[in-house]
């Protein structure tokens, strides 16, 4: 079974709309305007590449990554490894030919199967709607952190808001950063 690992930029009430810039969100950019960058912070990133067998994301993620990780030297790698993107909406013409291998899969139920296939990590990218509905199916193995001491306030979350039974965390790598940053990674107890 393939590892699900869900990777985000999150303030620390759990905010991840907006880290980069994106517009339309009125604390659009918190990852680097308000904080001092600290390249050591970000190691977990380029490892994350390293590591990563496949990129799994939300329409919306698809839809504000495809334009612009093609030609971005940052993201080299994920040029070369498989995509997938979750929506009921999307189409196939809708899907940029300069990034490599991508697949459309149409529900949760996919993914699980995706997850019984053979390779190895899939990294999560964005797609705040879609890590609560893999947190909710119980399919994300892994969390990968970035916590930033900064309190948003409105804006989409990282988790879920569903009443459910307690999900156990173990903790299994963590740092703090001249900034403030925390990088927390967490295996999911089952």
């Amino acid at each position: 079974m393939r590892t699900l690992i869900s990777t985000a930029f999150v303030s620390l009430d759990g905010v991840v709309e907006g880290p980069g810039g994106e517009p339309g969100y009125r604390n659009s950019g918190w990852t680097f305007k308000d904080i001092e960058f600290v390249p050591e912070a970000f190691e977990i990133k380029a490892r994350e590449q390293e590591e990563s067998a496949a990129v799994l994301m939300g329409r919306v993620s698809y839809e504000a990554f495809s334009p612009v990780w093609p030609d971005m030297a940052e993201f080299a790698h994920y040029r070369t490894l498989p995509k997938y993107v979750v929506s009921t909406t999307l189409g196939e013409d809708q899907l940029v030919s300069n990034w490599g291998e991508t697949s459309i899969l149409r529900s949760l139920d996919e993914v699980a199967a995706l997850k019984e296939t053979d390779g190895g990590p899939i990294i999560v990218h964005g797609s705040a709607t879609l890590n609560q509905g893999l947190s909710d199916a119980g399919l994300i193995d892994r969390y990968h952190l970035l916590v930033f001491p900064l309190l948003l306030g409105a804006g989409k979350r990282l988790f879920s808001t569903t009443d459910k039974d307690a999900q156990k965390l173990a903790l299994v790598e963590h740092a703090v950063y001249s900034n403030g940053v925390q990088k927390q990674v967490f295996d999911v107890v089952r």
